[in-house]
């Protein structure tokens, strides 16, 4: 019967996986395209409740796919000089090399003649443009007034990629609005703040006991990532026959990431990999995000209170102005901020979302306690940086109001993660939340300390914990995947 059971597990998850084949494009943490985190899905969203009209919206995006940066134009540049140096000490050594990647053999960096980067690509322009239009097409009546910046907020930080992002999705959302060539465009402003300065957006860059933090805590990511890194290298060395090193596994899955996501390659460095390699790879990058920029310190994320105050803040303005009959067109209607993964990622723990242990982990976090890592591939888990902050990831926080309903409440909140509804554990899992329970029991518990409380440095405070590590016990559903994952031929077309 044992024998049985396990025979019918294995081809069971051989069938799923040839139902939804692997992508490797939908597995890249933070660096995946909008379009492959959402599997090419649409907006399921669903309209409120009859009677119930949005009259307000706040908008928190990150810039669309970019260009590696400066720094890391380097490493790939030094990547491609460390190849050199491995197939050469190969050929010394008189090993054969038929099992090298022919595309390896002679490699050259695509960026190896950028001078700059980090600049937002054209597909990155795309998928905020789209965002725009589709945004607008969710709340026509919302976002129907002439524009003008005092009805229709647009902020961005002064990281070009960020400006320009916000650029795109005005083009978009105002489209055949104005006056300006075939497509009726229209001029809009895009109001930055400094960077010493800026709190709302960039406040990670405002805090130093956050970059404290930080740099206390990279070495020990680190520490956790090099087992895994160290255990692929020699994967790889014997697969191959060249000499890794975790180093260079660190770099070729950097490459890996850029050449899928932008260039839409994946059958040369992601193609080196198998998928339960890319799994875990893909887990590391998620582990980092988790301890850096995450629920793996309360700091992460409390240290965005000023954004979430702005929010709450513009909430309570439109109310007003609903309550106070304000002439249309007096008064703002939206507020939309274009920014960064690290302004994202801890602004949507600031609002409770992907959390493991639902409403428990919201607990959790209220008071301030760090939450267990994400758990180990081949594990399920909710925490992913493809699905919390891809490139042009977004959280739109819409305000309703409800007076001819017969609901307890007038005014309620709803949550939008990349255009899809979800539900908040702070709000007992509803995704349609009061706004009253919206301030209790989410934004209220995170007012206790204001921004320079949280971000003054006090020398006799001890170092913030790290994150307790994930659980280790193991399923026979798991060990029967992780099974077949390491059994599977190197992975080259299907990546």
């Amino acid at each position: 019967m044992a024998i049985f059971l396990l025979i019918f597990l294995f081809l069971f998850t051989n069938l799923r996986a040839e139902e939804r084949p692997f992508d490797v494009k939908q597995h890249l943490s933070t660096v995946t395209r909008y379009g492959a985190a959402k599997g090419g899905r649409h907006s399921n969203y669903v309209p409120a409740p009859d009677g119930c009209i949005p009259i307000h919206l706040n908008l928190v995006a990150r810039h669309g796919t970019r260009a590696p940066t400066k720094k890391r134009i380097k490493e790939l540049n030094n990547l491609e000089k460390q190849l050199e140096m491995l197939l050469s000490a190969a050929a010394r050594n008189g090993l054969s090399l038929h099992k090298v990647p022919s595309w390896l053999k002679g490699w050259k960096s695509p960026w190896r003649e950028k001078v700059n980067g980090g600049e937002l690509i054209p597909e990155g322009e795309q998928e905020l443009y789209d965002l725009g239009i589709r945004t607008r097409k969710l709340f026509p009546d919302l976002l129907s007034d002439d524009y003008h910046p005092d009805i229709y907020t647009i902020k961005a930080t002064q990281i070009p990629r960020a400006s320009a992002s916000a650029v795109a999705f005005g083009m978009g959302l105002f489209r055949g609005r104005g006056s300006l060539g075939l497509d009726r465009h229209r001029a809009f402003s895009v109001v930055s703040e400094s960077r010493a300065s800026d709190t709302m957006l960039r406040f990670f860059d405002c805090c130093q006991r956050y970059e404290d933090y930080r740099k206390n805590q990279e070495p020990e990511v680190e520490k956790r990532r090099e087992p895994v890194l160290d255990d692929i290298s020699k994967s790889l060395t014997e697969r191959y026959g060249l000499n890794f090193t975790w180093q260079h596994i660190s770099s070729l899955w950097f490459l890996c990431k850029q050449e899928a996501s932008l260039l839409d390659i994946t059958d040369q460095a992601c193609g080196m990999f198998s998928l339960s390699e890319v799994a875990l790879l893909e887990w590391t990058d998620d582990m980092e995000v988790f301890i850096l920029k995450g629920y793996g310190n309360s700091l992460n994320y409390r240290m965005g209170v000023p954004l979430l105050q702005d929010i709450v803040q513009s909430m309570e303005k439109a109310i007003t102005a609903k309550e106070e009959k304000q002439v249309p067109g007096s008064y703002e209607k939206a507020r939309l901020r274009f920014a960064h993964a690290e302004t994202v990622l801890p602004f949507t723990c600031l609002l409770g979302l992907f959390l493991e242990e639902g409403h428990h982990g919201f607990k959790q976090i209220q008071r301030e306690q760090s939450l267990q890592l994400p758990p180990r591939p081949p594990a399920t888990r909710i925490w992913k940086g493809s699905d919390v902050a891809p490139f042009a990831g977004n959280n739109m926080l819409v305000l309703y109001s409800c007076p001819a309903t017969n609901l307890s409440d007038e005014y309620f909140v709803q949550v939008l993660h990349n255009e899809e509804p979800i539900a908040m554990p702070g709000c007992d899992g509803l995704n349609f939340c009061p706004f009253q329970m919206f301030k209790d029991k989410i934004v209220a518990p995170h007012l206790e300390h204001d921004f320079d409380t949280l971000c003054t440095v006090n020398v006799e405070e001890p170092t913030p914990p790290t994150p307790p590590p994930e659980p280790s016990k193991l399923s026979l559903f798991r060990w029967l995947f992780s099974l077949w994952n390491d059994d599977k031929q190197p992975r080259t077309d299907e990546l």
